[in-house]
This record gives structure tokens, sequence and C-alpha cells, in this order.
């Protein structure tokens, strides 16, 4: 019999762990990788662990998509000062950039993931995966696992992520345990993900990557979302730190029409941008277009804008129409890419959907309906906007969750 069981060793399993030891308790993780948990850890931020954001609790709740007012109570209680202060503590020294984005100033995100084992290193490690609660009167007092070996607790916390990114651990099991326990599940989809675009112009720019440019997600032609920063064309669509980030403001895309809209050039205005393409035609008014815009646009994606202008391209420069140079500054500055499903929820960043919320304490992450039973991270029905905002509710609810355990 141990004091608290936790299944999975993930973020929100080892902030668990680390707290409920702190606290005096006995603590016990299943986790079933092979190379122990953490893995999806060493993959966000590109590899270097957006920890959280720099920003206090009101100015974080507008950044949750699904559920903020849940969080109330275990953001108030380990807002990001108090996670970057234990990271601090346990060794990490941290920094902050653009955007409020928290990284070690390593830019390890394996440093995130060891000083998180250190401060779980009085735990007892289980390797395995829970195949089933046990329950005794409406009562969680453990779980089986997949060996066959029951592992009794006064407390579990199912901690076991959600469905993106499998290959790192997070594969969904923990949907079935709450079922189990009679608690209703949202349905699973990716969020912070690639998107999917019919646009024949994906595949022919393959690989190019855009920089400092504005994206703008139309929805039925409202603008829902508008940054500046980075994307990328794919042989399937788009992807990119600003496709992710405009993701998560699709809800349903077979009721919608979804737009991507580019600004190639968000630091010249229309008229500026016009009257650069005038002065390039004018000292180039032999070459070809395409020759023309050299300086304009990236070298795979010439020929596309070309089609897309709509223009001869054994025009040459100084035979460019005034109508012609602004339908050039229109592609320019409204490139735009039809979108039509969501990237496949393995490689999207986090997963929205999981456990429903209304069934669980948001004080104490107690389930409502099984007691004994406390839930942290990914697997509960919150998902947030990129920028560290979905580590920080994993280690805020890790801790509701081991502060709530007797």
């Amino acid at each position: 019999m141990t004091d608290v069981l936790i299944l999975g060793g993930g973020a929100a399993g080892l902030m668990a762990a680390g707290a409920a030891c702190a606290k005096g308790l006995r603590v016990t993780v299943v986790e079933h990788h092979p190379s122990g948990g953490g893995q999806k850890l060493l993959i966000t931020g590109k590899g270097r662990c957006n920890v959280t954001s720099d920003s206090d609790v009101r100015e974080f709740l507008p950044f949750v998509r699904h559920n903020g007012r849940f969080l109330y109570s275990s953001l108030y209680a380990f807002p990001p000062s108090a996670a970057m202060a234990l990271f601090e503590q346990l060794g990490v020294p941290l920094k902050t950039e653009r955007g409020r984005r928290v990284f070690p100033q390593s830019d390890r995100a394996a440093d995130v993931l060891a000083a998180l084992r250190d401060y779980a290193r009085d735990a007892e490690f289980v390797r395995g995966s829970a195949e089933k609660l046990l329950l005794e009167n409406g009562v969680c007092c453990g779980a089986v696992t997949d060996h066959g070996q029951k592992l009794r607790a006064k407390a579990t916390i199912l901690a076991t992520g959600g469905i993106s990114y499998p290959a790192t651990g997070s594969d969904g099991s923990g949907y079935k345990l709450a079922r189990q326990a009679g608690h209703t599940i949202v349905p699973p989809q990716p969020s912070l993900c690639s998107l999917v675009s019919p646009d024949p112009d994906c595949p022919r720019m393959m690989g190019l990557a855009l920089r400092n440019v504005g994206l703008t997600l139309l929805c039925d032609g409202k603008p829902l979302f508008a940054e500046q920063g980075e994307a990328l064309f794919t042989h399937f669509g788009l992807s990119g730190p600003l496709v992710l980030s405009a993701s998560t403001y699709i809800e349903d895309i077979t009721k919608h029409r979804y737009i991507c809209e580019f600004d190639l050039k968000p630091a010249l205005d229309e008229k500026t941008l016009y009257d650069r393409i005038t002065r390039d035609f004018a000292a180039q008014g032999g070459q070809s277009v395409q020759g023309a815009i050299a300086k304009l646009l990236p070298n795979s994606m010439r020929p596309v804008a070309v089609q897309r202008w709509g223009i001869n391209p054994a025009t040459r420069a100084a035979q460019v129409t005034k109508e012609q140079k602004q339908a050039l500054v229109q592609l320019i500055k409204h490139w735009q890419v039809p979108v039509t499903a969501l990237g496949d929820k393995e490689h999207a960043v986090i997963t929205a959907g999981g456990v429903d919320v209304k069934e669980v304490d948001p004080k104490t992450m107690q389930s409502k309906l099984c007691p004994g039973l406390y839930f942290a991270g990914e697997v509960l029905d919150v998902d947030a906007r990129t920028g560290g905002y979905n580590l920080q509710i994993a280690w805020s609810t890790a801790q509701a969750a081991a502060r709530g355990i007797e």
C-alpha cells in the first residue's frame, strides 16, 4: 500500500510526484515508456521546452481555450511565478523571451526533465501501464498493471496525457480508465496542429519557410486570429509556429470556410509596397517579371506567384501596367490558402478534449464521482494557446492534486 499512486510519468505526473513527496507522502509512479517518463517534454519548444508564460493569472486565463474558469483555483494557488521559482530552485535558470515565453537559459529541454526527475527522486517508479482501476464500493483504491500487479493506494492520480505524439507515451489510455470510474470523455481532437489544404501550390512550395510574415485566419470571411511570425509550406498544407497558433481558433472545420491569409510584407503598407515594386521594375526593365520579383519573394514562391498573378511569365518588367502592379500588391499582402482539415492528432502539440471538468473538483482535482481518484494535466478537457500555457496547466493541476491528498 502506497499513499499516492500516479498513473503516467510525464510533465504532470512528475510534478505531482515531486509535490506529493515534498509533503512526506509515499509515492509510486507507473510509467510505460522504455526511456522513462517525460519524453514529450524533450520535443516541446523545438527541444528547448517553453516551461511557462511569465504572466499573472488574469493575463494567463484569456489564453486558455477551453474551460478556463475551471483553472482559477489551481492557477492562483500555483501561478507561473511559482513554477518559475520552483525550476530555479531545482537548478534550472530561466529566461523570458518574446511573447512572455519562458525557457531554460541552457535552451535544453533535457535540463527541465532532469530537474523534474530530481524533484520526484523519492518516488518509486514501476515500469508498465495501468490496465484498470481498483474500485471498491465506488472508491478508487489503486490500479492493476498490464503485468497483473495490483498496486493499492489511498489516492490515485490519473496523469496519462492525451493522444498527441503517442510515440512519447501519450496513447489515450487514461480515457478508458476515467470511463471505468464513470467519467464522461469530451471527444479528443488535435490542437496546436498543422493544417491541411487542398491548394496544389502547397506541395509545389513544400519546405519553404516564411519568416516575419503576417497570418490572419479567416472564418467565413471574418478574421479570428492575426499574428506575425513563421510558417511553413508542406506537402499536405501548412505548418510552423504561426499555423499551430491559428489552429486553436478552428472550432468546426466541416461547417465553416477557413482560409489562412498571409501578408508576405507586413512591414510595408500597400502604397509603400507599390512604390517599391515600381522602383524595382524600373531598375530591371529588361528582365522577365519572375526575375524582377527576386528581391520580393523567395525563389520557390516566385513561379507560383507569377501564375497566381495571372501575367505572362515572358512579360518584361518595363511592360507591367499600373493595374498589374496593384494586383501584385494585393497578391503579396493577401496570399490566401484554404484550409479543410486539422493535421493528424499524432503530431499535434496537445490534445483538446478529455475528462469532463464538470465532474472534477477544481480545487483538489479529485473526481466528484469516484473518491480517491484525482486528475492532472492533459487528460483533462482543458487546453490553451501556444506559449507555455499548456505546461503551466500541467504544473498547476498536478500541484492541486498533490495538495488535495491528505
